[in-house]
């Protein structure tokens, strides 16, 4: 059950704050730790919130920021909710706020067009029970979701359950509707909800100073502005935004979107503990009142809850933490009504969440793949396979290889124009370079040949010299089980 709401203790001057007592008749909550950002810029900078309340300044500070978070009831009447695990879990999600940016900045970050009113990101944050670890799950905003049955809030409408994408919940039932649907999906329960929009992000980031970043490629995305040459950078608020946005860098959208949101964070968290930053009581000021401004919490979670999470971050570090996405069963699921949705595989996932109900580490037991290394990984890669030869049944065996190797199929393979074909080609569209590359290496001795136009989907053209498919697996493969990087793994060195 969530923490209940707590009146606010006054200030005290001339004693030093004491740890808070749980009610009698309760055992204590247990231990906490801290969080990350909206899309991603929320979930950084709800991750400030408590990675600020470190400083140990005490009750009175922290009682006086206490009254700038916004309250909502995402809890309001549930029922049949999961059961309680170890730890703490988190909802985080990211709302967009780009009404409240100057007109300025809006031209300047590409931040054009009607907000939604939706969630741009959604994050579990679980801090586990011995506060020595933080797992963050990034679920995708356009995963495939069922509601239970409620009432629509702009309506007043009472709607059955139905299929919508997961970031659709809150336009349509706000946190209440959003907590419940993710319980349904994930059997986690939440502890505690927190919204951060953009404005508290970009000035969390500025605050700090500016956040590190490295790139091995050129990032490059129109939409957002987002102009970055190969290497590491120090970005600041607006710049920080349309890099954590940007979602046309490559094939991969949301999913390499989120890699960066994840890499982002980690680079906020190693930023806030190793810069003196909380130990300076009024930079911990200002960076906490720049969060608070913008967020908006659950009733339970106040200054005591700030304070826990604050003493368990005191040694917190980038390593304390790891990031994963929940693992994709399928890929441009079409739902009528709907559109096309992302699908969970539901083994991989039931596994990922009863790791996080059983506060276990999300990297322990992960398995030693001798694959070859490419930089996208198979599961984000879609691809039709066509046979250049007369040998019959030849396209099915390397849409399936492929399929088994975690590449997208079609699974409707089709005999090619030209069917003498020698040599297996991968024709792509150049845009999809970074895709085609990872496709050849599973194809030994196979011909890149670029094609204008060709959109996303690759093609395979099966030759005569056929004989295996290779496995491959990306750098920072974010598919769950295998996806787990702690966070300094993913900081500038």
């Amino acid at each position: 059950m969530p923490t209940p709401p707590r009146s606010a203790a006054p200030a005290r001057p001339k004693r030093r704050p004491q740890p808070p007592r749980a009610p009698q008749g309760r055992s204590p909550r247990p231990p906490v730790r801290r969080k990350k950002p909206r899309w991603a810029m929320r979930a950084v900078t709800t991750l400030s919130v408590v990675v600020l309340a470190s400083a140990g300044i005490g009750h009175a500070v922290v009682t006086s920021l206490d009254a700038d978070i916004a309250r909502v009831d995402p809890f309001k009447d549930m029922k049949n909710r999961p059961r309680a695990g170890h730890g703490m879990n988190v909802l985080l999600v990211g709302t967009d706020g780009r009404d409240k940016i100057s007109e300025k900045e809006r031209r300047r970050y590409r931040l054009g067009g009607a907000p939604c009113h939706c969630t741009d990101t959604i994050m579990i944050v679980h801090i586990s029970e011995d506060r020595e670890r933080a797992s963050v799950v990034s679920l995708p905003r356009d995963s495939y979701a069922m509601t239970p049955p409620h009432v629509d809030e702009t309506t007043g409408h009472h709607h059955r359950g139905h299929p919508i994408k997961l970031n659709a919940a809150y336009a349509e039932g706000g946190p209440n509707l959003t907590v419940r649907t993710v319980e349904d999906m994930t059997h986690v329960k939440v502890d505690h909800y927190l919204e951060v929009d953009f404005t508290s992000f970009m000035k969390t980031v500025d605050v700090l100073g500016g956040v590190k970043v490295c790139t091995a490629a050129p990032l490059k995305d129109t939409y957002t502005g987002l102009n970055l040459p190969a290497g590491s950078h120090t970005l600041m608020g607006g710049q920080a935004l349309q890099y954590v946005r940007a979602r046309h860098v490559d094939g991969a959208s949301d999913l390499s979107r989120m890699k960066r949101q994840q890499r982002f964070l980690a680079a906020l968290i190693d930023r806030a503990t190793s810069s003196g930053i909380l130990l300076n009581p009024m930079k911990f000021r200002d960076v906490t009142r720049a969060v608070l401004g913008s967020v908006r919490a659950d009733k339970g979670f106040g200054t005591d809850e700030l304070l826990d999470l604050g003493r368990a971050m005191r040694d917190f570090s980038p390593s304390s933490s790891e990031f994963t996405t929940v693992p994709i069963g399928r890929m441009g699921y079409a739902v009528k009504g709907v559109g096309s949705t992302l699908k969970w595989d539901t083994a991989k996932a039931g596994r990922l969440f009863r790791a996080l109900n059983d506060d276990k580490p999300l990297t322990a037991h992960r398995p030693v793949s001798k694959a070859v290394r490419v930089d996208v990984a198979p599961q984000q890669i879609r691809v039709q396979v066509e046979n250049g030869t007369p040998t019959a049944g030849l396209g099915k065996r390397v849409d399936s290889a492929l399929a088994g190797t975690g590449f997208r199929t079609t699974r409707a393979p089709a005999n090619a124009a030209d069917r003498t074909v020698k040599r297996t080609v991968v024709a792509y569209d150049p845009r999809w370079d970074r895709s085609a590359k990872s496709l050849a290496a599973a194809l030994p001795g196979s011909e890149l040949r670029p094609v204008k136009g060709l959109g996303p989907t690759l093609k395979v053209i099966a030759g005569a010299d056929f004989r295996q498919v290779r496995k491959v697996r990306a750098d920072d493969p974010y598919q769950g089980e295998s996806g787990v990087v702690t966070g300094d793994q993913v900081v500038c060195p």
